[in-house]
């Protein structure tokens, strides 16, 4: 919109010189009760609000856009933007505009952006709000991100093709980078986790200075900065947004945890998302992950830090052990256990009432709060220090119980005090001299005006005389004419107002009495405010003793529900193992256990360790309890990491760098990426990432594309995962052909899920049992997903009918040193060269076919050309021959022009005919020469097809058997009836049933005879 500003009115000029500071966020500019918005903002902040838009006479021909909030009630407006994505820049009256002429001054006071909120609307009680900022120099990253609301800071540098892990494990909800083209690579996860990122870098962020605002010289020495000054960097761009954004510097961030994410285990973003770690896959909600199941926690601060611990699994065995052990000691204690959990419901979130302390936010009530959490900090000693948790007696040692801050706000603030700090009924009348003297003033004004006039009366002799009030003069005495002459007055009385029938006085302490009455309400206001602040302002001061406590609290709060929950669940502690052995006894799914119930779910057994099992292809229906059962084990050994207690009867889990998984079907349509594509990115990933002492779980990988296709791909991942990594895998399939790979490699093992069938029916039994499974069961799991009655009936109906009608060769992918048979003869070798060659013969004979037609057609082509080239000469020599004869008696014979038009258009036409005579003629002489070595191979082909038949007709062994034409209950020979039988008739295609089935047909006919 182009808008020519000197023609603006004064207050509409004062409105752009504010918003030119703030181009990128949408102003709220206060004018008297509202906040306005005016052109394009108003017309984005109406859609986005669902208000009225209106106009406002700015100066110009039209009216400028404009819409506006109440300011009391801007804070439900204003969540509402940055939750739509926007930034919120509040401009403020930074003067009194009843002792102001003119332009009121405004100016920006604060921007609200997705990770710079306070305003508890906005905040997830048991979840952080993290701001990050990213120093990107080269491929090295230096990350800093930071909860604002309770100042916790954490710092890392790293690569860049780790930057989107760490990005995933915090979460924040905003991103600010200094290198612009490196947000192509970040939107995916943005658009995925509804990140906000900046798209504007200011340089002056850069500026390191603002570190010493925040941090003495001598902690920032101590800090373990890295030596490319990355962190360093990171730090400063988000310490300098915050400062831009809340316009001052705050004490609640105070300390840098500087981190290196080796210490702690990798989860990419699909393992957090698929073992739904903190919120659904459907719904996003955190009712049905695991963190649901294990949060039983007391206070906002130990579910924050709960979180933070299913985020981040350690990977270090010692710090393991020692979260195990105070759980373990809480566990044991059933009383300890129950007094901890009642005192921890009585702490309110002291961090974020630090938060707002540091922003000078902070209501009486939460000071309140605060007193109250504090109130509680002795008895909480006092019971573990009479427990036997000896190891939570040390953790508590030096906690601070923060007595004075206590007896401050005992002293000082009452205990339901006013909600607005303007308005006062916030301090104790006792706290302060002064202010129980107004109070006084304010309670009993009247009677200090009636107890002056009883005296004045007996001062003058006057009965008469009384005191009144109006708003012209305030407080006076009035004494009537027939009184004054008798009246004692002397000269403290000061004449004011003459009447008909009386004279008005005014006396200096009447007039002091009335500056006390009249001003009592706003100097106990002024005073409540002034003492608040200074009270707020000593709280301040203190701050980094009152996180310190706040963080040992939340610590207490998450072992105690970590282990409430182990004694509810009736979960073990793990053995934290230095080899590479993963045994779980008995294990259990916690999030699925939870919803039907311990003793309704079926506990499953887990073994992998390498030189025995690393990898288990597990076989079996849909709907058995694969998936569940690969998940469950992931999720016992997270849960081991992150030092909680796991749901089994046994388990000793081995350290693990990292976890993997790729389970469901998904695409990424925004990337341009089918779903199998986006399966082939994730096994990629997890191919290039996975470790051995990584645990990956691969759940029906290839079933995206043919069913060849898939097999290869799924074989091939299996063989790459055995001989190159060598990491514990459950490997979850449908195609059971992958079952031979037991047979090939001696740490693969086949498991599958037990079916008993009766009748018709079939029972899920949900136990993993050592043998590959050879049935998927697709049409009964259909039939109990309520397909059409027609479509099941007509799916039985062809399914046996290709059981009946055709047949399958078990196709057996052999290395060359394996499969030897005692003969000395690779039968099943031959019969794929076999197959194979008979294929390419037919195809060659195909070919042949076509070829000689085509042979055929050129000769007819060819002929045809002759006849034109010879006719063409026969003219083209006549034509020579007229052109000779002309050129001798040129001197009396003249040609007509249009007789060389034709002459030269018959030279044209033979050029053109030879040209295509010579092409063709290239053509012919190329398929005649591949005639002739198609015929060769041909013969060759018959050679080699004579040997092969009479090698396999010299050996009594065929694989397969028509079984619509044999009965196998007559069969004598075992060897055979094996063979059939492990024959997977019910998962074939007709496409699988090949050529080689009349010598096997015709071995069973022979068995018979």
């Amino acid at each position: 919109m182009n808008i020519d500003r000197n023609k603006l009115t004064p207050m509409m000029k004062q409105y752009f010189e504010v918003k030119d500071r703030y181009p990128d966020c949408i102003l709220f500019f206060r004018l008297g009760d509202f906040y306005e918005m005016f052109f394009e903002d108003a017309i984005v902040a109406s859609k986005t609000l669902e208000i009225a838009l209106t106009g406002k006479s700015c100066g110009l021909e039209e009216r400028a856009p404009m819409c506006g909030v109440p300011f009391h009630s801007a804070n439900a407006y204003i969540s509402k933007l940055v939750e739509n994505g926007y930034k919120v820049a509040i401009g403020e009256q930074l003067e009194d505009p009843a002792s102001v002429k003119g332009i009121v001054k405004r100016d920006v006071i604060r921007v609200v952006t997705p990770g710079t909120v306070l305003d508890g609307s906005l905040l997830e009680n048991k979840k952080n709000n993290y701001l990050m900022s990213l120093y990107k120099n080269n491929d090295n990253i230096g990350l800093t991100y930071v909860d604002i609301s309770t100042g916790e800071v954490n710092a890392t540098f790293l690569k860049e093709e780790k930057v989107i892990e760490e990005i995933a494990k915090v979460h924040p909800t905003e991103i600010i980078l200094n290198d612009l083209d490196f947000i192509e690579k970040l939107k995916n996860i943005a658009t995925v986790s509804n990140i906000y990122i900046n798209e504007n870098f200011d340089n002056n962020y850069l500026d390191a200075e603002i570190l010493k605002e925040y941090f003495t010289e001598a902690y920032l020495q101590r800090l373990n900065f890295d030596d490319n000054g990355l962190i360093k960097s990171s730090l400063s761009i988000l310490l300098n947004y915050i400062y831009n954004t809340q316009k001052q510097v705050t004490s609640n961030i105070n300390n840098i945890n500087i981190y290196n994410s080796s210490e702690y285990m990798v989860l990419d973003m699909f393992t957090r998302v698929n073992l739904e770690l903190t919120q659904t896959i459907r719904g996003n909600k955190k009712k049905g992950s695991l963190l649901h199941v294990l949060d039983k926690t007391s206070t906002a601060m130990g579910g924050r830090l709960l979180r933070k611990y299913v985020e981040e699994p350690l990977v270090n065995k010692e710090r393991i052990k020692r979260r195990l052990d105070v759980i373990e000691e809480i566990k044991e204690d059933f009383m300890l256990r129950e007094d901890l959990n009642e005192i921890l419901k009585t702490v309110y979130d002291i961090e974020r009432i630090c938060g707002k302390i540091a922003f000078e936010r902070v209501t009486p009530k939460e000071l309140i709060h605060l007193k109250n959490s504090i109130e509680n900090l002795p008895k909480l000693r006092e019971t573990i220090n009479d427990s036997s948790a000896s190891i939570l007696k040390k953790y508590i040692a030096n906690m601070d119980i923060l007595d004075d801050i206590y007896n401050l706000i005992e002293e000082a603030i009452k205990e339901d005090p006013g909600i607005n700090l303007k308005e006062g009924n916030i301090i104790k009348s006792e706290f302060n001299d002064e202010l129980k003297e107004l109070r006084d003033i304010s309670k009993n004004g009247a009677f200090l005006i009636k107890e002056i006039e009883n005296r004045e009366k007996e001062k003058l002799g006057v009965k008469s005389l009384k005191i009144g009030f109006n708003k012209v003069f305030g407080y006076f005495i009035e004494i009537t004419k027939a009184s004054l002459a008798t009246a004692n007055i002397d000269e403290s009385y000061i004449r004011k107002q003459t009447l008909s029938n009386a004279e008005r006085f005014i006396t200096p302490e009447l007039k002091e009495i009335e500056d006390k009455i009249l001003n009592a309400e706003e100097k106990i206001k002024s005073l409540e405010y002034e003492i608040f602040v200074n009270i707020r302002n000593n709280i301040y001061e203190n701050i980094d003793r009152i996180q310190k406590t706040a963080k040992t609290i939340a610590n207490i709060d998450v072992f105690v529900s970590l282990a409430t929950v182990a004694y509810i669940n009736n979960y073990v502690k793990p053995t934290i193992s230095d080899n590479n052995k993963l045994d779980i006894k008995n294990g259990r799914h916690p999030v699925v256990e939870n919803l039907v119930g311990e003793e309704n779910f079926v506990p499953n057994d887990t073994y992998l360790n390498t030189g025995e099992n690393i990898i288990n292809i597990i076989t079996g229906p849909n709907m058995a309890g694969k998936s569940t059962y690969m998940r469950q084990t992931a999720i016992i050994a997270l849960m081991a990491h992150i030092g909680s207690f796991v749901p089994a009867e046994f388990a000793e889990i081995p350290i693990m760098d990292r976890i993997f998984t790729r389970v469901g079907a998904s695409d990424d349509l925004s990337q341009g990426q089918s779903t199998f594509m986006v399966e082939m990115s994730e096994v990629s990933h997890i191919l290039k990432n996975a470790t051995e002492k990584s645990l990956v779980i691969l759940d029906e990988i290839g079933r995206g594309t043919s069913t060849y296709d898939g097999i290869s791909l799924a074989w091939s991942i299996v063989e790459y995962i055995q001989n190159n990594i060598k990491c514990k895998t459950l490997f979850a399939t449908h195609y059971h052909e992958l079952t031979d790979l037991e047979n090939e490699f001696s740490d693969v093992k086949n498991y599958s899920i037990a079916v008993k069938e009766d009748n018709d029916n079939i029972i899920f039994l949900r136990k993993i049992v050592p043998q590959g499974a050879d049935k998927s069961y697709g049409i009964y799991v259909a039939e109990l997903a309520k397909l059409p009655d027609l479509v099941i009936a007509r799916a039985k109906e062809i399914l046996s009918d290709l059981e009946k009608n055709h047949m399958y060769e078990s196709v057996t992918i052999n290395n060359e040193k394996n499969l030897v048979l005692s003969d000395s003869i690779d039968i099943g070798r031959l019969e794929d060269e076999y197959n194979i060659l008979k294929y390419k013969y037919e195809e060659l004979n195909r070919d042949y076919i076509s070829l000689q037609n085509s042979y055929n057609n050129l000769d007819k082509e060819n002929e045809e050309l002759n006849r034109k080239i010879n006719s063409s000469n026969m003219i083209k020599e006549a034509a020579i021959s007229q052109e000779l004869e002309d050129a001798l008696s040129k001197a009396e014979v003249n040609i007509d022009s249009s007789k060389e038009l034709e002459l030269e258009s018959l030279r044209t036409e033979v050029n053109k005919l030879e040209d295509e005579y010579n092409i063709l003629k290239y053509k012919y002489e190329e398929l005649d020469r591949d005639h002739i070595s198609l015929q060769n191979s041909y013969n060759n082909l018959d050679k080699e097809n004579e040997e092969l038949n009479r090698k396999i007709n010299s050996n009594n062994r065929v694989k397969e058997v028509a079984i619509s034409q044999v009965s196998f209950d007559n069969l004598g020979q075992t060897s055979l009836l094996d063979e059939i039988a492990n024959i997977d008739i019910l998962n074939m295609t007709p496409l699988d049933a090949m050529n080689t089935i009349y010598m096997l047909q015709r071995k069973a006919k022979d068995s018979l005879k």
